[in-house]
């Protein structure tokens, strides 16, 4: 049986966590197209998407297209209207891995998202449509996929795209020296086995037929194979390949900061910390991007409204609260995208510490947390705290037997004193001669943090527990959660439309935690392997029942996006699954 398909649809995506984000709006890391991926962000950030239309049980702000129109255009800044083929972007500073292959943050991938491209891209609703791939023939009973690339398209620098390209990146996936966050072994590539672990020097499973034509045999499938194998991004062999040897990747690193890509806009200038400019790739093969200049310029919670009031920035992810809504309205000239958040904000423990490798301690801490002050004091009506890492926007969101850890601080000190915790003579718990400290790291200027360490501080303290925060940039956080070096810290995940990710299956890509547990192993497992979305939903209902019990991690809020966006800037398409980036290239600035 053979099918044809000019367009994916009817795949229903995974909400995986791969990109990290910290802040008010994440966790990262991704938007992503990376396999088996989601995204960390800054809390406080947007690490997902917002959406394009929502309903009012969806809209806080009571506006059943998630959009509050601007009101007056003509207090449109003399500064912004002067600019006629340039859009700021504002948000958080990306790490600087422009490179699908390897970036864990959702602010590397919005560089990426609008340099790079791949077969398939998602749409608003959370299914997949074509965008490299001309079509798609799947056969032998689903193990034989046949990839046709688009005739024509070029890299930015003029050189063709073949389908080399893409086998190119599936070895650099499955090099042995392989450590970003991405694990394509899922996609169970005939052959990949050997050439990941043994001698072999190419993917057997793999044929490329002609320049435009890749098939690629699988041993088995799921209901996630499409999806790994046509997010593969295309990465030129002549530019990312040159120095490239089996086991090591230190050449195609070394290419972080300057990327080559086929996608509508070429990186031209970054400044660390500051800004990412952009110019239009006028051969891009959907149309040349209606905007010619864009720039990514780094802002803050602090800084971020100011920016765009005064016309220096386009666009922002602000934090959702009443007053800040109010404010975007009183600017006149400004549209107020408030829309679901596909994505949670939580608080990660290093589960490697003998500190917090009991369960008891870990519920302890959830219960001992109010966490319900906490997000009503950022977000008022427009976040909920959650007891599952799952966002309620998702087909596989489920409440049914979850325990929603209200605030107890007496069933919290019960649950220390049971995990062997006692209380000292100075009023620190202690367990055989270790007190119990946790040193905290949470996001300077972020208003989450902000209503987050004093509660926690003091919640902690009736429990006998000794908190000692710090605060670093987002990317300093990522930086020490990947090393491992941290007892606690705080961000959030980004997630694709389908529960499948790595985050909390043992020794997976994502798994900053160091977080095992067989049963969820074998759930995540079966999810994926079933076909059928009624079944899987059960499947998953069960893998986030154990989830709650065990608490992984301190699961924080789901909250609702909010994106300021100038009245001047039109065409966006947006939802919870599709981040702006996505639909940069169809953007225009009305004069």
């Amino acid at each position: 049986m053979t099918k044809k398909w000019s367009v994916l649809v009817g795949l229903v995506l995974a909400t995986s966590m791969v990109l990290s984000a910290c802040g008010g709006g994440n966790n990262n890391a991704a938007s992503s197209n990376a396999p088996a991926s989601a995204n960390a962000s800054n809390a406080g950030e947007s690490a997902s998407t917002e959406a394009s239309a929502s309903t009012d049980a969806n809209d806080p702000a009571g506006n059943a297209n998630g959009v509050i129109k601007a009101s007056d255009m003509s207090l449109l800044p003399a500064s912004a209207a002067a600019r006629k083929d340039t859009l700021i972007v504002g948000m958080t500073a990306p790490q600087g891995i422009f490179n699908p292959l390897f970036s864990s943050t959702v602010y590397d991938n919005y560089v990426n998202d609008v340099i790079f491209d791949y077969f398939i891209t998602v749409k608003a609703d959370g299914t997949y449509e074509n965008s490299l791939a001309d079509s798609v023939e799947i056969t032998n009973d689903n193990k034989t996929y046949t990839y046709h690339l688009k005739q024509g398209v070029k890299y930015t620098d003029g050189t063709p795209v073949t389908v080399k390209d893409y086998y190119f990146a599936l070895k650099v996936y499955l090099d042995p020296k392989y450590d970003g966050e991405s694990d394509l072994t899922l996609a169970k590539i005939v052959g990949s086995d050997e050439y990941k672990n043994g001698s072999a020097t190419e993917i057997s499973g793999v044929k490329i037929i002609d320049d435009n034509t890749i098939q690629i045999d699988v041993s088995d499938y799921d209901a996630m194979t499409q999806v790994y194998l046509g997010t593969i991004p295309f990465i030129s062999e002549a530019y990312y390949g040159k120095g490239f040897k089996k086991g090591s990747l230190d050449s195609i690193k070394a290419l972080n900061t300057k990327p080559l890509g086929s996608g509508p806009y070429v990186l031209s200038s970054y400044k660390a910390g500051q800004e990412v400019d952009f110019t239009a790739n006028d051969s891009y093969f959907k149309g040349a991007p209606k905007v010619k200049n864009m720039i990514y310029r780094t802002t803050t919670d602090g800084t971020n409204l100011s920016l765009i009031q005064s016309g220096e920035t386009d666009m922002d992810n602000i934090t959702v609260t009443e007053d800040n809504v109010e404010e975007l309205k009183a600017m006149g000239f400004v549209d107020v995208n408030i829309l679901p958040n596909n994505g949670y904000g939580y608080i990660g423990m290093n589960l490697k510490e003998k500190k917090f490798a009991d369960q008891k301690v870990r519920q302890a801490l959830t219960y001992g947390l109010n966490r319900k002050d906490i997000v009503e004091g950022v977000y008022g009506s427009y976040a909920n705290v959650i007891d599952i890492p799952e966002s309620k926007v998702s087909w596989a969101y489920t409440d049914e037997g979850i325990n929603h850890y209200d605030f107890d601080t007496e069933k919290a000190k019960q649950l220390l004193d049971e995990a062997g915790w006692k209380v000292g003579s100075d009023g620190i718990r202690e367990k055989d001669g270790e007190k119990f400290v946790i040193n905290f790291s949470a996001t300077a200027d972020n208003p989450v943090v902000d209503a987050l360490l004093p509660i926690m501080t003091q919640n902690y303290k009736d429990l006998g527990i000794d908190l000692k925060a710090e605060t670093l940039d987002f990317n300093a956080i990522m930086e020490k959660a990947d090393k491992g070096d941290y007892d606690m810290y705080f961000a959030a995940w980004g997630l694709t439309p389908d529960p499948d990710n790595t985050v909390y299956i043992t020794n997976g890509a994502q798994n900053r935690f160091g977080y095992s547990n067989a049963t969820v192993d074998k759930l995540m497992a079966e999810g994926r392997k079933e076909l059928d979305t009624e079944k899987r939903k059960e499947i998953y209902k069960q893998m986030y029942q154990e989830l709650n019990k065990d608490v992984p991690a301190i699961f924080m809020y789901q909250r609702t996006n909010m994106y300021g966006i100038s009245g001047r800037v039109t065409g966006f398409d947006l939802s919870p699954y599709k981040d702006f980036d996505l639909s940069l290239y169809q953007v225009q600035l009305q004069q």
